[in-house]
């Protein structure tokens, strides 16, 4: 069974010999759209149309000589890498749309970015991408130019300009350069590519970020994950480029966004009780370009909207820890971290009798530092509040 690419200009874009296969094969399977390409073909027709399960169920138990077809190069976000894996397959690949486009564009690719927002969420784009300097998209009709320019206008992206192509190698086939303000408006082919390049090169943080930094609750300045308690406690997190995170009470959400700039192919989903320090979370999330899912509700309740966590920082419990820690320990991926950031020797006490409680292993570091501060020509120590900071785990898991 062979898997043949073809591109939108139908039959000028198959070598002769898979022509000939195709003219040769009894069944043709295939999109409306490209299927169009051949109103004189004389055997069966298979439609691919939604879920691809009972088409390899089908394809499974054909015996007669099949060919499928699927646009440009069927393993790059196509249903070629759903069915290689399901069916014996030859793949005969095209160009990709991708490769069109940077074609049409005049620029190499080998450095680009390449991901897509084609029938999947936009959330999360914004850290995956912040700082590279050439990205390209396969776009939807929801997730479309317009709609991508939105975001990136939220999330203050100005640096970047557009390009995209159309319908590339159809009969309408477009291509050009856009503002995001010009991309916001226009009009598109639901057919498109767009590839993002960077003008000018945007601010970047490292990790740490200053806690100045930070929209804050106004006057209660400070409850925020100090600096320096925040690298420790990412640290002890373990975190992985997809990890899926929690963090509960985010409050400014610092340990969430440096946590998403950290992970930035998984996703963050934070939890705030306090409405004032949503919206400080909301506006931090734009500053720094880290698009997470913060909910306004009081732990636990809302976490089981959330996909179980591979790690979470829990900053604040309102009072009612055990319950919170069994669900979160019960929650927890296999392997996973739960951090916890206790002020008080009670806490302390309370949360590791909890998490023996569920079984799990528990390490404390106790961290005690002091920031230096000019004195006249001289220079002093100011102490932050001590922190214990808890990491937990099952004991089962090797943590070495």
């Amino acid at each position: 069974m062979k898997l043949i690419g073809i591109g939108d200009n139908g039959l000028a874009s198959l070598f002769p010999q898979y022509r000939q296969w195709i003219e040769d094969c009894e069944v043709l399977v295939g999109g409306e759209r490209v299927l169009d390409f051949f109103p004189h073909f004389t055997g069966e027709k298979i439609m691919i149309k939604g879920g691809l399960s009972a088409l390899v169920e089908r394809l499974s138990e054909e015996t007669r000589n099949t060919i499928i077809l699927a646009s440009g190069d069927p393993l790059f976000y196509g249903v070629g890498g759903y069915l290689a894996k399901k069916l014996d397959l030859e793949v005969y690949p095209y160009m990709s749309s991708v490769q069109l486009a940077f074609a049409k564009m005049g620029e190499s690719w080998q450095d680009a970015y390449v991901t897509s927002i084609h029938g999947r969420p936009m959330k999360g784009l914004a850290q995956r991408i912040d700082g590279k300097k050439k990205i390209a998209l396969l776009t939807d009709a929801e997730n479309s130019p317009n709609a991508l320019a939105r975001y990136l206008k939220h999330f203050g992206m100005t640096e970047y300009r557009a390009f995209v192509a159309e319908n590339l190698q159809g009969e309408d086939e477009k291509y050009d350069w856009y503002s995001l303000d010009e991309m916001e408006t226009a009009h598109f082919s639901p057919l498109n590519v767009v590839i993002l390049q960077q003008s000018v090169k945007p601010k970047r943080y490292t990790l740490g970020i200053d806690d100045e930094e930070f929209s804050q609750r106004k006057p209660d300045k400070g409850l925020i994950t100090k600096k320096e308690i925040r690298v420790l406690s990412l640290q002890a997190m373990q975190l992985q480029q997809d990890s899926v995170i929690w963090d509960i009470g985010t409050c400014t959400g610092s340990m969430a966004i440096e946590a998403g700039k950290l992970a930035p192919e998984g996703q963050v989903y934070a939890v705030e009780k306090n409405a004032p320090d949503l919206e400080n979370c909301l506006h931090n999330q734009q500053k720094f370009r880290v698009d997470i899912k913060a909910i306004h509700s009081k732990a636990p309740e809302g976490l089981d909207h959330f996909p179980d966590p591979d790690a979470i920082f829990i900053g604040g419990t309102g009072g009612e820890m055990v319950e919170l820690l069994q669900l979160c320990c019960h929650r927890l991926k296999p392997n996973g971290r739960i951090v916890l950031n206790a002020a008080t020797i009670e806490n302390l006490y309370k949360a590791v009798e909890a998490f023996k409680a569920c079984d799990f292993a528990v390490d404390i570091l106790q961290a005690q530092l002091a920031r230096s501060k000019p004195i006249l020509d001289m220079t002093r120590f100011v102490p932050l509040n001590p922190i214990y900071i808890i990491s937990a785990y099952r004991k089962e898991e090797n943590h070495d």
